[in-house]
């Protein structure tokens, strides 16, 4: 089992989650000066990483929830879905005021993702949504430290400021499990990108279809983010 857990994740994990690269690479060009700041290129991807990341977490957290064999790994999903609809309200909220276009699904690479750990089930399911999740989220912690650190943008910072929260406490949760395989996590974070970019990229909106909104449980309490409402 563990041979092939290794190469299933192996495969999973190689290329680099959707952003880093985008991100990083982004020109520092100014798209727009709204009230709240100049608004960048990579101010608006981050953005869009941010909506799509939780269009492909938040289901996750649901499967997890739901069919993760121990307690811990049950806890993460409420954790994975709490966050994420609360970052995502932020998210849409910011995209509003600053005349972002969000996706209505994930990259092909993060519907990929879902469709591996909708099929896994057991121990195996346990594994490979831990490491896979830490993984992404840990990864990620770099774009948005960037995006923070340069952003002139007030609502795109304040953003930033609740995606690190957010992620901080997922990967807390995430370790939790005892279940993260950490060289699995090594060879995410140091392997360089290779999928085409539109296996990366969300597909744009259909103009017909309804805003995707991602619905908090009713016992939740997410974090509130007044800066970015």
């Amino acid at each position: 089992m563990g041979g092939a857990l290794s190469l299933t994740l192996g495969s999973l994990l190689y290329p680099a989650v959707l952003g880093v690269q985008k991100v990083d690479s982004a020109p520092e060009r100014v798209i727009a000066t709204p009230p709240t700041g100049p608004l960048t290129e990579a101010d608006r991807d981050f953005v869009v990483e941010v909506r799509s990341a939780g269009l492909w977490e938040y289901p996750v957290g649901q499967m997890a929830s739901r069919k993760g064999t121990t307690k811990a790994v049950r806890i993460a999903g409420e954790h994975l879905i709490d966050g994420r609809a609360s970052l995502d309200a932020a998210c849409r909220r910011v995209a509003q005021r600053l005349n972002i276009t969000l996706p209505n699904r994930p990259s092909p690479q993060q519907q990929g993702f879902v469709a591996t750990l909708k099929a896994d089930s057991g121990k195996r399911f346990d594994t490979d949504m831990a490491t896979l999740l830490r993984a992404t989220d840990g990864q990620a912690l770099s774009t948005i430290a960037s995006v923070r650190a340069t952003t002139r943008n007030s609502l795109v910072r304040a953003l930033a400021d609740q995606a690190n929260d957010t992620d901080l406490d997922h990967l807390a949760v995430l370790e939790k499990t005892g279940l993260v395989d950490f060289d699995q996590v090594l060879v995410q974070e140091t392997t360089a990108p290779t999928l085409p970019a539109q296996d990366m990229t969300p597909p744009p909106p259909v103009a017909t279809q309804p805003e995707v909104v991602l619905t908090p449980p009713a016992n939740s309490t997410p974090s509130p983010s007044p800066s970015v409402g």
